[in-house]
């Protein structure tokens, strides 16, 4: 019998990294910024937030000395700083000098899984492990860390109370996102300047501004997901190369969410569960195990190809996304 108890949490956990990803790239692309440099900024986030941890833990004069407290706010520093400043590398490149897009942010996945990839591999060495992986077991506490009652009420603890404050805290941002887009005039004026910057412009509205501020905003918020899985999911265990795809999966998630941050708390779930599946369909035969590996995969071709067959505006992404803006031409 299918454990569902047990796989609801780990899906949920896997789904937590893509509902960052997945928000920060919408309200990315709400600007009319298309940045597929999110896996990078993804990457970049985690191996600060790790830079972070590694030298409040390797400064404590002893383990006694730790301050959880300290130890998430240096990890989460670090993170945000790291990210905002991808963010604000690919605005320069895309806003300000009218770089195409698309190389730009290809160009960041690259520089960011080169660059988590260097300092990974040299705060192994520093910390002289013997093994090719960094520990910070310590930081890793204070953020997988939950209520208490979470282990005293059964099914529904297990399923609803048992993570860190990290699950919680995407859940919030994505609502937040959500009303902030249909609801505020902040938001207005976002979704003007992706559908129309010209008539934006005319309006008032500075359109190099609230892309600034979305795309670097969206940044912060994708470079979150990858702290999430280094420091909950993985339990602060860094490997290089271990982040894996799930970058190139949230910006997925943006189209089968419909450029809506609400409807991806329930879709980040359903991509995480079906990203670990292969773990609970038995199967003796090694190679069918691996086919079941490439069902997330499949489901996001279908995603797509569902996606290019809709009719409605509203289905559509931002009118001017991907495309540089020349105040000059308006």
């Amino acid at each position: 019998m299918f454990d569902w108890i047990s796989f609801i949490p780990r899906a949920v956990m896997q789904g937590v990294p893509l509902l960052y990803g997945s928000t920060g790239e919408t309200l990315t692309e709400k600007s009319g910024n298309l940045n597929l440099g999110i896996p990078g900024i993804m990457y970049v986030g985690a191996i600060c937030g790790v830079i972070g941890a590694f030298f409040y833990e390797t400064g404590l004069a002893s383990p006694e000395a730790f301050n959880p407290t300290l130890a998430i706010l240096s990890s989460l520093s670090a993170t945000v700083l790291g990210s905002l400043l991808m963010g604000l590398v690919y605005c320069f490149l895309t806003v300000t000098l009218r770089a195409n897009q698309n190389v730009t942010g290809l160009a960041l996945t690259t520089f960011g899984v080169g660059f988590g990839n260097f300092f990974g591999g040299s705060l192994i060495k520093l910390a002289g492990s013997d093994m090719p992986y960094l520990a910070l077991s310590a930081t890793s506490g204070a953020f997988r860390r939950y209520l208490p009652i979470g282990d005293t009420t059964g099914w529904f603890g297990k399923i609803f109370l048992s993570y860190g404050f990290l699950a919680y805290l995407a859940l919030f941002v994505a609502l937040v996102t959500a009303i902030v887009l249909r609801r505020t005039r902040i938001g207005l004026h976002l979704r003007a300047v992706g559908e129309n910057p010209m008539t934006a412009d005319a309006a008032g509205i500075n359109v190099s501004r609230y892309k600034y501020a979305a795309t670097c905003l969206g940044s912060v918020i994708a470079g979150l997901g990858g702290l999430y899985y280094v420091m909950d999911y993985a339990s602060g265990i860094w490997s290089n190369g271990s982040f894996g795809d799930r970058g190139w999966l949230s910006i997925a998630l943006v189209i089968f969410t419909i450029w809506r941050p609400n409807v991806g708390i329930i879709a980040s779930v359903l991509f995480g569960g079906l990203y670990i599946l292969h773990m609970y369909i038995p199967s003796g035969n090694m190679a069918v195990k691996e086919l079941y590996k490439m069902i997330p995969y499949v489901v996001t071709i279908i995603v797509l190809v569902i996606t290019s067959m809709r009719n409605k505006r509203e289905n559509q992404p931002p009118a001017h996304l991907g495309v540089a803006y020349f105040r000059e031409e308006r």
